[in-house]
């Protein structure tokens, strides 16, 4: 083993000692990132990439779509769209055993679509489903865990923040991620939907029928949601078919939500400031964490990490498939301890260059945008996975009656049903290609 290599791998232990210890993942991987290039390079060399390394990661281009899809999110959960989106759900859904939760599911898709952010949507949809859930009397384990599980649809739906981050990681084209994960996020809200239809099934106690409305109330209900549909289809419609690109689209649906918000008076002047100020504050986390996962991958290139393991898992006998598997495993455990955008950004300097070398019959930009479908769904579950899922924290905070472990538990059929999805995509691939190569 060389010096080099010795290096980097202790690295990685430290930087999994900060991260042990409460460290912030950014300032934990700009730190061993720093001290390793100043250990194998020397203090010129770093000093220069200081230099110029920030400049060049803020202003990357496509990062700033990042900003923009936050503020969407942001402004759109004050201008009440979550509320108009469960509100809908409810009337056509509600009256179906499990109805609530299952509208709690779409409304959920719904604000994911403008919102990008799986814990923002899980935050925004809680407040807005679980009074209702609680007054249906459904269970607190079904009601907890749909919710938090409802949270994970916003990572993956179009657009999603966590996707612009990995096409930008492995320079994949953004629009041709977004038109890739579309189907399989359909496919979860569809699974998400036949879980609470099983458990209302075996358990009938626990998801009671909702009030059916009238004509009147169905139509006003579906009309309230017409403004979001009309957004989501002009900003990702507009970026499928080639109209703007995704910062450009991002601007305009912030725009519109924002148009929106004032027309129905949800909007005001210290409404947009908290809003522009929450996305200052997210936005320079994320790009924190960019910088400091450049520094971190500067180091381990030089210390030859990433190198040494894709020769490793090459050299192992195992098959292609095989190697994919222990992968996506290793997400999952990771996404037990840490949240998805740092786990991508630690990660996928390690990952990609294994996955690249691997045959699946398909070509190296198929597998590119295969395989951060299938990276971003094994992300997801870390976010309802015990013990840190963090989607379960959010949703147990604020209903503080129910215990974790309940939580959890209502949670754990949609973990299952997540399991099916990635079995699925990993021996259909066409389900993740279908709309990429229709559009292209």
């Amino acid at each position: 083993m060389g010096f080099e290599l010795l290096i980097g791998l202790g690295g990685l232990v430290a930087l999994v000692g900060l991260i042990a210890i409460r460290v912030p993942v950014a300032y934990a991987m700009a730190t061993v990132g720093m001290a390793g290039i100043f250990m194998l390079s020397g203090p010129a060399i770093l000093m220069s990439q200081l230099k110029s390394l920030g400049f060049g990661v803020f202003s990357n281009y496509d990062l700033s779509v990042v900003p923009m899809f936050i503020l969407m999110g942001q402004v759109a959960s004050k201008a009440g769209l979550s509320q108009a989106l469960f509100r809908a759900a409810n009337a056509w859904l509600g009256r179906l055993p499990g109805g609530v939760a299952m509208a709690a599911i779409a409304a959920c898709a719904g604000f994911g679509s403008v919102c990008g952010s799986s814990l923002a949507t899980a935050s925004t949809m809680g407040q807005v489903a679980l009074p209702e859930l609680r007054r249906y009397k459904y269970s607190p384990a079904l009601a907890t865990g749909t919710l938090a599980a409802g949270g994970v649809l916003g990572i993956l739906i179009p657009p999603s923040v966590v996707l612009v981050i990995y096409a930008v990681l492995v320079e994949a084209n953004i629009v041709t991620m977004f038109s890739a994960a579309l189907l399989p996020g359909l496919m979860a809200v569809l699974f998400f939907m036949i879980v609470i239809a099983i458990y209302v099934w075996l358990v009938p106690d626990a998801g009671p029928k909702g009030e059916p409305v009238s004509r009147a109330e169905l139509l006003g209900a579906t009309a309230g949601i017409l403004p979001v549909l009309g957004i989501f289809g002009l900003v990702i419609g507009g970026i499928y078919m080639g109209l703007f690109t995704p910062t450009p689209a991002a601007a305009i649906g912030v725009f519109l939500v924002v148009v929106y918000g004032v027309a129905r008076r949800m909007v005001s002047w210290g409404a947009m400031r908290d809003a522009v100020l929450e996305t200052a504050k997210a936005s320079g986390m994320i790009y924190m964490i960019v910088l400091g996962a450049e520094l971190l991958k500067i180091f381990m290139s030089r210390g030859g990490v990433p190198q040494a393991a894709a020769e490793m898992m090459l050299n192992s006998g195992l098959s292609a498939h095989m190697i994919l598997i222990i992968l996506l495993l290793s997400l999952i455990l990771l996404g037990c301890l840490m949240d998805s955008l740092s786990m991508i950004l630690l990660v996928m300097p390690f990952f990609w260059p294994v996955v690249a070398q691997l045959d699946f019959g398909m070509s190296p930009e198929d597998t590119k945008i295969w395989f951060g479908v299938l990276a971003l769904i094994v992300v997801e579950l870390g976010l309802i996975t015990p013990p840190v899922g963090m989607n379960v924290f959010v949703i147990n905070a604020m209903a503080r009656d129910v215990p974790m472990m309940e939580t959890f538990k209502g949670a754990m059929p949609f973990f299952a049903a997540e399991v099916v999805r990635v079995v699925l995509l990993i021996a259909f691939p066409a389900i993740v290609l279908f709309l990429p190569n229709a559009l292209s």
